[in-house]
This record gives structure tokens, C-alpha cells and sequence, in this order.
């Protein structure tokens, strides 16, 4: 039973952070303000510490997340159940990563407790809980950080204007050809070298052809020192965020029957989820970047002070909020703000978000179906 629930719980480990390790720092690698390798090592840092922090301050939502008070008690205690949704809700995850898809382990879970639940307490889930305790938070967190990031990116780019700080920009200036050569033409011909002739082309650039930068000073210090140092602060913030909110769920599913000490799941837990992060990161990193919006790193220092704000209120409260929703969402505002929102890709993602929760219930549903006559 200990290797079955241990396997289990830790490949729901691996997944969730080869999904979410990442999407703290997006904003860090999407503005240019660091490469992938440091962003990455800067997220497995934080979200290791936000993990082992869990083990002080995140004990409600690891009883949330055993599903006591969701399923009779009875079946909560069944290796079986326990598996099961850890498995569900881990291939569902570990598909999502694989497509390049951020969504939520939460929804995962969520989605296989109740698909296993559904099966195994023969319609004794408790849907007040259900619904107060876990749709709503998953809900609302989304709006709570579009409407957060619309508001702080405004208000600090005033105050930016205040101290005096500009923001450069560039233009680009260089040569186009309008059209190839015909095909047939002798080489060095007249016709081959009016084809083939450059016309100069100036346009305005953007951050995505050249990087934007803050100039002035803040308090006698460099203005784009002070940004890009407020931006790593506060992308270690998302992600120990993420660390404190994501690892007790996860750790849950190791503590059933009392199988493993609270303090070993949360550290066990923690490092696989490092290591998932460090091994298949790479397409979450690149839809979180690049495919939301364009931004600059005050664009992506307001995100995740919103994101940061938000997860850690909610796991100080028991709330179990979904660090990709919020972080998502913050990204979603300030792309609705600067009007450089790529509607096309965040439809796709709130699609994913959609089928998450069916697609976890369904596979919760058929993993209990399978092992309930295999462990008790």
C-alpha cells in the first residue's frame, strides 16, 4: 500500500511541477529580463521553499484535499480511492504539459476526487462543500486577478511617471526585398537585378524586435535596476506561493491511513516537484511567455505581484485557488490593458481549463472502477 499511494502521489508531483514550476517566472523570461536556465532555477528555489513552508502554514488545505468531508470518511481512507485520484489527476496534468497547455493541478484533482468519489460513495459527495469549498475559489480567483492586474499596472506606471522614469523604446531601420527574381533569369541580368533590388524600411519596434527599457533614477538608483531586481523578487514570490498552496494537496494523498509523516510527503513531494519542473518545463514556458501577451518587465513585475498577493491570501485562508488560473489571469489584464493580448492563445487555454475538471472526473471514475478490486 505505502509503494502504490507513494508512486502514485509522486508522479501527481512530477506532473504538477513540469506544469506549474514555470509560471511564476514566465514574466521573467517573456520580458527578456532573464534566459530560461536562471528563470528556471529561480522557480525551483522559491517553490522549494513555499513547499517546506506548507508543512507550517498549509495544514487546512491538506485535510481539504484528502477529501475528508467530500466522501464518507470511509472511502477516504481506502488506498484504492487514494490512488486513484492521485493517478487521474496526474495524467491529466502530465497531457496537459505534454500539449504545451498551463492548467490547474487543482481542477485535477478536484475533478478525480470527485469522479472517484462518485463511483466509490454511491452519490454521498458533499455538494455544499463541493461547491463552496472548491468550485467557487476556482471560480472567482481568475476575475480577482484580472481586475487586480488591470488596476496595479495602471497605478504603477503613474507613479513611474511621478519619479520621472521613461520608457525607451527603438526603431528599426534596415532593407526589405518586395519579391524574388523570376525563375529562368540568367544570373547577373538586368531584369534578375531589378527584382532583386532593396528598398530601405523604417518601422517603430516593439519588445518583441528590440527590448524596451526604463530610464531614470528611482531614489538615486538606476530605474531599470530597481524594476528588474522588484521583478526577480516578485516572481520568487509567485512561486514560493505556489510551493505553500500546491504541495499540501498533493501531500494529502501520501497521508492516508497515516501511512507516512506529514513532514517526509511535504519534502518527498517538494523535490519531485522540482524535478519535474527541471525535466519538462520547456512548452509551459514557452506558452506562458510568449503566447499570452507580449509584456515588459514592469508589465510582468505588476502580474505577479497580483498573482503573489492572491495565492498567498488564499492559502493562509484554506482556499484552494490555482496558481495557473490567477497567474493566468494576471497575464490575461495586463494584456487587456496594453492592448497587446493574444485572444487566440488564451481561448485555447481557457478551453483546456474548461474540459479539465471532465477529463479528471472521467479517469477518476475508471482508475477506482479498476483498483478497487485490486487493494482495499
Amino acid at each position: 500500500m505505502i509503494i502504490a499511494i507513494l508512486l502514485a502521489g509522486l508522479f501527481l508531483a512530477f506532473s504538477n511541477g513540469a506544469n506549474d514550476n514555470f509560471k511564476g517566472v514566465a514574466t521573467l523570461l517573456g520580458s527578456r529580463t532573464t534566459t530560461y536556465k536562471i528563470a528556471l532555477f529561480w522557480a525551483s528555489l522559491t517553490t522549494f521553499a513555499g513547499s517546506i513552508t506548507a508543512f507550517f502554514l498549509a495544514q487546512k488545505l491538506m485535510a481539504n484535499f484528502s477529501g475528508k468531508g467530500l466522501v464518507p470518511d470511509q472511502i477516504v481512507q481506502l488506498t484504492s480511492f487514494s490512488v486513484s485520484v492521485a493517478i487521474a489527476a496526474a495524467l491529466t496534468v502530465f497531457f496537459a504539459t505534454k500539449f504545451g497547455f498551463p492548467i490547474s493541478t487543482t481542477h485535477a484533482i478536484t475533478g478525480a476526487l470527485v469522479g472517484a468519489g462518485a463511483l466509490a460513495s454511491a452519490g454521498a459527495i458533499n455538494l455544499e462543500k463541493l461547491t463552496s469549498t472548491f468550485f467557487l475559489p476556482l471560480l472567482i480567483s481568475p476575475v480577482i486577478a484580472i481586475i487586480g492586474a488591470s488596476a496595479i499596472y495602471p497605478t504603477l506606471s503613474f507613479f513611474r511617471r511621478k519619479f520621472g522614469v521613461i520608457r525607451e523604446s527603438c526603431i528599426c531601420i534596415g532593407n526589405e526585398v518586395l519579391m524574388p527574381a523570376p525563375k529562368g533569369l540568367a544570373p547577373g541580368s538586368t531584369a534578375a537585378t531589378i527584382q532583386f533590388s532593396f528598398y530601405p524600411q523604417i518601422s517603430a519596434g516593439t519588445n518583441v524586435i528590440c527590448e524596451e527599457r526604463y530610464m531614470g533614477q528611482v531614489w538615486g538608483l538606476s530605474a531599470k535596476s530597481v524594476i528588474d531586481k522588484s521583478h526577480f523578487l516578485s516572481a520568487g514570490m509567485v512561486g514560493f506561493a505556489r510551493g505553500l498552496n500546491d504541495t499540501p494537496k498533493i501531500a494529502a494523498i501520501l497521508l492516508v491511513g497515516n501511512l507516512v509523516n506529514p513532514l517526509f510527503a511535504i519534502a518527498l513531494v517538494a523535490i519531485i516537484m522540482c524535478v519535474g519542473g527541471f525535466v519538462y518545463a520547456k512548452k509551459i514556458a514557452e506558452t506562458m511567455s510568449y503566447q499570452i501577451t507580449e509584456m515588459n518587465d514592469g508589465q510582468g513585475l505588476s502580474a505577479n505581484l497580483v498573482t503573489s498577493l492572491v495565492v498567498i491570501g488564499a492559502s493562509q485562508l484554506g482556499v484552494p485557488v490555482s496558481t495557473t488560473h490567477v497567474s493566468c489571469g494576471s497575464l490575461f489584464g495586463i494584456g487587456a490593458v496594453t492592448k497587446k493580448a493574444h485572444w487566440g492563445s488564451i481561448l485555447k487555454i481557457v478551453l483546456a481549463w474548461l474540459v479539465t475538471l471532465p477529463v479528471a472526473g472521467v479517469l477518476g471514475f475508471l482508475a477506482f472502477a479498476a483498483l478497487r478490486g485490486v487493494m482495499r
